[in-house]
């Protein structure tokens, strides 16, 4: 009885609190200059001396403009260098396990070089990013949440993100191929107008974080693999890749970060694979009649994953018993392979007839599986509204709500019945967790952004035991917070 409690108490928590060892959202995205046009402002180095960038401070790209000639530098060996600081501080005022407010924060540090600019040879570019992820984790620490708070939260940590070629070819640059260690979430399932959000789910999303191996290859973590992407009309792209089924090399119990704390790890194991038809519109080279009226802006996306590892089932034991039951094994049936489908609609739905800039824009990202026996999550949904330039000449500025839902399979929920069954404790049955978001973003400066944020979640961790009060649920929760985004 005591190893099969064990087993349900680990289980409970790691679903519970899977931020600690998931994959998480992608942060917001670093600007990297392509060309030192980019940084023009802000300080060039030799005149007006080391601090010559804060006569400009307020219309240059970049804090620290031409870095005292380092850009300049490098762009003239065909390199790009970006350093982009994240931070924030959110709290939850009401539910939780607790209450209180955390910091967290994110350096993230690209470095590109361009092949063509560096020494003539046409469509390359060489990607290096590397992370500095600090503060404290509010959703492990305070929420318990599925779909955690923050797209930064992370382990804390120094690591290597990614590093890969990119090599463009043919006419116009329809088709290309990026090799080496790749982050899913920077191509794959990304809806351009959800990346305005603070939540994780916005970007990568619940069903990927909870069902696949370490979260998948998704921010912090990321795996080796290709990727080809092919634009055989103005409208349509394919986007397909085969990566490393885990971006850790043994999938034991425990938070993957951990076990590739410096993401200098670049393990083959087992293997995923994802295929993505786009459609866009107006597209590059897309042809639009004089007399028609501008088109609303669209993009529809359909994706499917597939990952070959094995998989625990989330209910019985390798004899066909509950892993409740006091007679089992306490060791999980195991499932060759898993696989999901998704979708997902960016479309301008009102666009202002003199202020172009101001538009309103709905998205929905919708993610499936029918492998209940294998999967904590069969269903995540992202859905929401953007409005830019929200108030009268504020056309950098961005207005946005959206929601997020997640779904704990039914085999999940049939594990908890069981558990109550065979223990008689207070056992929860776990459904599926909601939240709301309101979000701005202010853009104070070119180089600098603050967005105040406000998140409630509806059931946290779908419907958990509150360890600091085991004979109630985790309470709904109210989480307030700032971001701030600078670009040096």
């Amino acid at each position: 009885m005591r190893r099969i409690r064990n087993y349900w108490m680990t289980a409970c928590i790691g679903a519970s609190l899977y931020s600690g060892g998931s994959a998480v959202a992608a942060p917001p995205a670093a600007s990297v200059p392509s060309t030192p046009e980019g940084f023009e402002t802000g300080g060039v180095a030799g005149q007006g001396g080391p601090f010559a960038f804060l006569g400009d401070i307020d219309r240059t790209n970049y804090l620290l403009g031409d870095m005292w000639g380092l850009r300049t530098l490098l762009s003239r060996y065909g390199m790009s260098l970006a350093v982009t600081e994240t931070s924030e501080i959110l709290g939850n005022a009401t539910g939780g396990i607790r209450r209180g407010a955390e910091y967290d924060g994110l350096t993230q540090m690209v470095l590109q070089l361009d092949t063509q600019r560096a020494f003539g040879w046409y469509g390359g570019t060489f990607n290096a990013s590397a992370l500095d992820i600090h503060g404290r984790n509010l959703s492990a620490d305070n929420l318990g949440t599925l779909q955690t708070a923050s797209g930064i939260e992370a382990d804390r940590a120094l690591r290597l993100w990614e590093l890969w070629y990119d090599q463009k070819f043919g006419e116009e640059a329809r088709y290309d191929v990026k090799l080496g260690q790749q982050s899913l979430d920077q191509e794959f399932m990304v809806s351009q107008n959800a990346s305005y959000f603070v939540n994780t789910m916005f970007g990568w999303p619940m069903l990927p974080s909870a069902d696949l191996p370490g979260g998948g290859p998704a921010y912090p973590l990321s795996a080796p693999g290709i990727r080809l992407r092919a634009r055989p009309f103005d409208e349509w792209t394919v986007l397909a890749g085969v990566f490393s089924g885990s971006p850790v090399a043994t999938n034991v119990p425990g938070d993957p970060q951990r076990q590739n704390p410096s993401g200098l790890s670049f393990p083959w194991n087992g293997t995923l694979a994802i295929a993505e038809l786009q459609y866009s519109y107006p597209a590059l080279g897309s042809n639009v009649t004089a007399a028609a009226s501008e088109a609303l802006a669209r993009t529809y996306k359909i994706g499917i994953w597939y990952d070959t590892k094995r998989f625990a089932d989330q209910e019985i034991d390798n004899s066909g018993l509950s892993l409740a039951n006091p007679a089992s094994s306490g060791i999980p049936l195991m499932h060759r392979g898993d696989w999901a489908i998704y979708a997902v609609m960016d479309q301008m739905i009102w666009q202002d007839a003199e202020e172009t800039d101001k538009t309103l824009n709905v998205f929905l990202r919708p993610m499936g599986t029918p492998l209940a026996d294998r999967n904590l999550i069969d269903f995540s949904l992202n859905a929401g509204l953007t409005l830019h330039e929200p108030l009268p000449h504020r056309d950098d500025d961005t207005f946005a709500i959206g929601m997020g839902y997640a779904h704990v399979s039914h085999r999940v929920a049939a594990l908890d019945q069981d558990t109550a069954f065979y223990t008689g404790a207070f056992t929860p049955i776990r459904s599926g967790e909601t939240f709301v978001e309101a979000t701005y973003q202010y853009q104070v400066t070119p180089w600098l952004m603050l967005q105040p944020d406000f998140q409630y979640v509806f059931n946290p961790g779908a419907g958990i035991v509150n360890p600091t009060a085991p004979t109630r649920k985790v309470g709904d929760e109210a989480v307030l917070g700032l971001r701030t985004t600078i670009q040096f």
